[in-house]
């Protein structure tokens, strides 16, 4: 479960649970899709200290257990999550920009 993360002047336990649907709810999400996504989510992890808890997906939208520390408001992390996933996981997996 979620743990608590020190910083300098700080400690924080924000965790939040995101709800991302694929665009128009088309079924896109497949076992090589989803493995790509964990690996995109990994890198965000470490290049802009947000812990991925949880990451669950059912054939048209994408579950996240999110922690991270206060100074990404929730509106940063959706912007920045929903960003880098969409445009990785069109490069990596082509095929996901046709079906939508």
């Amino acid at each position: 479960m979620s743990e608590y993360i020190n910083k300098s002047h700080n400690v924080s336990v924000l965790t939040y649970h995101l709800v991302f649907p694929a665009k128009y709810r088309r079924s896109v999400f497949d076992a090589r899709v989803d493995e790509e996504l964990k690996n995109i989510c990994t890198e965000i992890g470490n290049r802009y200290d947000i812990r991925f808890l949880e990451i669950g997906r059912d054939k048209n939208h994408v579950h996240f257990l999110i922690q991270s520390v206060t100074k990404f408001s929730v509106t940063d992390l959706v912007k920045r999550i929903k960003g880098i996933t969409a445009q990785e996981i069109f490069q990596r997996c082509p095929e996901v920009k046709k079906q939508l």
